[in-house]
This record gives C-alpha cells, sequence and structure tokens, in this order.
C-alpha cells in the first residue's frame, strides 16, 4: 500500500468516525462499479458512493481472505502428500530390492542346488532331509507371493499419490492465481477510495462527516426504539461466558489499531481478521472469514445477545463486530479506520451468532474500561 494512499485515507478518517450506516447492497451481477464521482455532486450522493466503495473493498477483502484459507489447507495437502510419496517410494524401492533377492535365490536353487525341488526329491537319499526342504521351499515360495504382493500393492500406491501430489499441486497454482486475481481486485477498489478522497475539499470531508454521523445516530435511535435488541441486550446485568470475556478482553487491547486488509495482527487488523484472534486467544478457533463465521456459528437472536456475540452486517455477511453490550461493538471498520467502539447499528446488520453457544454466562461479570480515547 503507497504512503500517499495512507496519508490520503488517513486524512478521510474524519470521514471514517465509524463505519457508514446502512447502504443496501448491490444487486447479483451487477456491473463493475463506474469511476469516483465527481467533486460537485451533492455530499449525500458523495457519501452514498464512498459507502459503496468501501463496502465492495471489504467484499473483496473477504473473499480474498477465503482463498488464502484455502490456499493454506492446500499447500498442508501438498506437503502432506509430498511426504508420503517419498515414503511410498522408499518402501517401494525396498520392496524391488526383496523382489530382486528372491528372483536371484530362486535362479540359483536353494541352498545354492542347481536342481528343481522334484528332482532333488527324487535323486535324495534321505526322504526325510528332502520333505524338509520341501517345506522350507514352500515357506520360500510363500515368501516370494507376499514379496510379490507388496511390490505390486507399493506401486499401485506411489502411482496413485503421485497422480493426487500432482492434482493437489494444480488446485494450489490454481488457487493461487485466483488470489492473485482477488488481490488486484482488492487494491482497485481502495484505488478508486483514494481518487475519491483525493477529489474532495476540507469543507466537503467536513459535512460528509457530519452526514454520516447523523445516519449513524438515526440507525441507531430506530433500531432501540423498536426493541429488536430487547431490555436484555441493553440493560448492564447480561454477562458473557468466561471465553467470551477473554475475547472482548483481547478485542479491547487492539482498540486504535490500524485496519489493514488481510490481517490478522497483532499490528493490524480487518473486520473477521480481529474477530477471528480474539475468539482463538479466549481458546474458542473460529472461521477465518465473516462469510463463514455467519455459516458455521450458531445463531442467536438480536434479542438474546450478549457480549462476545459476533454481529454480521449486510446481505452478505461481509462485515464483522463484536458485541460488548449495551448496544455497542468493537471492530475494526475499513480502511483508513482504527479498531474502535462503535454504535452496533453503524452498518446495516444481518444477525448474529455466539461461538461460545454451550458455555453458560458468567454469574458476575465487570466489563473491560474502553481504553484511553
Amino acid at each position: 500500500m503507497s504512503g500517499r494512499f495512507v496519508r490520503t485515507v488517513c486524512t478521510a478518517a474524519l470521514v471514517a468516525g465509524t463505519a457508514f450506516a446502512a447502504v443496501p447492497p448491490p444487486p447479483a451481477g451487477a456491473a463493475p462499479a463506474a469511476p469516483a464521482a465527481p467533486p460537485d455532486q451533492p455530499v449525500s450522493a458523495l457519501l452514498n458512493r464512498l459507502q459503496t466503495l468501501y463496502r465492495e473493498a471489504e467484499e473483496a477483502t473477504e473473499t480474498y481472505n477465503a482463498t488464502e484459507e484455502k490456499l493454506k489447507k492446500q499447500r498442508a495437502e501438498v506437503e502432506r502428500l509430498t511426504d508420503q510419496l517419498a515414503d511410498a517410494r522408499i518402501a517401494l524401492t525396498d520392496s524391488r530390492n526383496d523382489a530382486g533377492r528372491l528372483a536371484r535365490e530362486q535362479y540359483r536353487g536353494t541352498h545354492g542346488s542347481s536342481l528343481s525341488p522334484y528332482m532333488e526329491f527324487l535323486l535324495s537319499a534321505d526322504p526325510q532331509q528332502a520333505l524338509d526342504r520341501s517345506h522350507e521351499i514352500r515357506r520360500a515360495a510363500g515368501r516370494r507371493a507376499s514379496t510379490v504382493d507388496r511390490l505390486s500393492s507399493g506401486e499401485q500406491r506411489a502411482a496413485g499419490l503421485a497422480q493426487r501430489a500432482r492434482q493437489a499441486l494444480n488446485n494450489q497454482q490454481t488457487l493461487a492465481a485466483a488470489q492473485k486475481k482477488q488481490q488486484d481486485a482488492v487494491k482497485e477498489k481502495l484505488a478508486e477510495v483514494e481518487r475519491l478522497l483525493a477529489s474532495l475539499s476540507p469543507s466537503q470531508l467536513t459535512e460528509l462527516r457530519s452526514l454520516e454521523q447523523r445516519g449513524i445516530s438515526e440507525a441507531q435511535r430506530k433500531l432501540l426504539a423498536s426493541g429488536a435488541l430487547g431490555s436484555r441486550a441493553l440493560g448492564g446485568a447480561q454477562a458473557p461466558s468466561r471465553a467470551g470475556s477473554k475475547a472482548l478482553e483481547y478485542a479491547f487491547q487492539q482498540v486504535g489499531k490500524p485496519y489493514v486488509w488481510g490481517a490478522t495482527g497483532p499490528d493490524s487488523f480487518d473486520c473477521s481478521g480481529l474477530t477471528s484472534q480474539a475468539w482463538a486467544r479466549a481458546g474458542g478457533a473460529i472461521p477465518r472469514t465473516s462469510q463463514e463465521q455467519w455459516k458455521s456459528l450458531p445463531r442467536v437472536p438480536l434479542n438474546r445477545l450478549r457480549p462476545g456475540d459476533l454481529v454480521l452486517y449486510f446481505e452478505g455477511a461481509t462485515h464483522v463486530a463484536l458485541y460488548i453490550g449495551n448496544g455497542q461493538v468493537v471492530q475494526a471498520p475499513r480502511t483508513g479506520d482504527v479498531v474502535k467502539i462503535s454504535p452496533i447499528a453503524a452498518n446495516p446488520l444481518l444477525g448474529a451468532v455466539r461461538p461460545d453457544a454451550d458455555q453458560a454466562p458468567m454469574s458476575s461479570y465487570t466489563p473491560p474500561a474502553p481504553p484511553a480515547g
């Protein structure tokens, strides 16, 4: 990320007091975003355009994150198959050596005799010795058959592993190429943000921030008035589980650190990087991306929220925050902003999930104090 971009977006952080208020998601299959709006448009139109760009950038970021997780697993699979293939080839070499040794013994004859076992039996002066030798011959034949079976099985296993390893490597290369395209998509969206912010005057930035704050305040007021959160979610008595308390403690310690797309700490975070790391530190590993968190974790009604729950936003679950109680969340909002405490209605709500649904709330709980500033 260029220094110029960081300076431009951080200057515009005045606009980014919290994540933007409700923005309708784009329809499926929507056309690519148009160039940044010119500065002579109404501030409301500029705000709407900037909100859309930030949302699209975060969608692209979460797509990139999901591919990164798949790529990590695929690299591990390639490494696992490569190790297995190496072991199989060593075992195959040993089997081939055993088969060669037995073939040479068979060629030379048992105990160095050049006669066949049948002729040795006919010509032997000691029939018992000949019978004992026949038993040895049968045992040797069994060993040869076992060696041949092992050799055949080893060849099939090595061939199968080689094919799977090649396919796994091809999949890894495909994912790497997809990730590169997704990385470019994120950078393209952020460049659009940069161009739009750079086109605005200080007075427009101030007006934009004021309009955004009014929108967030109104969205929060309507949400609280609707009763959707319920009295329990707004009261001071609700408590997290012990794990939820640890997740919140970790998240609070990150307040003030910058948002960087794709980051999972310790110096910067994106939205799902913060939530996944907070719960990992609490001993409850959860999926890396906001979409997977929404898809795989137990749902909880908004009127049953408790601290530590994850709050998801937008129709595609492309943003996530940790609920801290009293209608507030801690989140990593977007590029140019920092980890912060925000109203729960700072973005259009989708729903909530509970990583610790199997754990009871603490009997007593004191919320962590908000960091200075």
